[in-house]
């Protein structure tokens, strides 16, 4: 049982290189790999993004396209009096 402990606790040197090895490769394919698929990505989100707002836009302009002979004729102001401009007397 101590043998078996003993084993486990230590660390071998090639498993730790190999350990590093490992994430020095992965960490350059994923570099690799993301230079080659993010820009492909990021012009798909964007045309999404570009389709949604037009279809907002769209969508806005619909809702609030009235016909012109629906619009109220503009109020007349009624006409108080004159503006007379004052001095202050002291």
């Amino acid at each position: 049982m101590t043998k078996i402990i003993s084993e486990m606790e230590t660390a071998s040197m090639p498993g730790f290189l190999k350990t590093i090895l490992y994430i020095i490769a992965f960490y350059y394919i994923f570099k690799f790999l993301a230079r080659l698929f993010l820009p492909v990505i990021a012009k798909k989100v964007v045309e999404k993004a570009s389709q949604q707002y037009q279809q907002q836009q769209q969508n806005y302009q619909q809702k609030n396209n009235t016909p012109a002979d629906t619009f109220e004729k503009p109020k007349e102001k009624k006409v108080v009096g004159e503006y007379i401009d004052f001095e202050e007397i002291k």
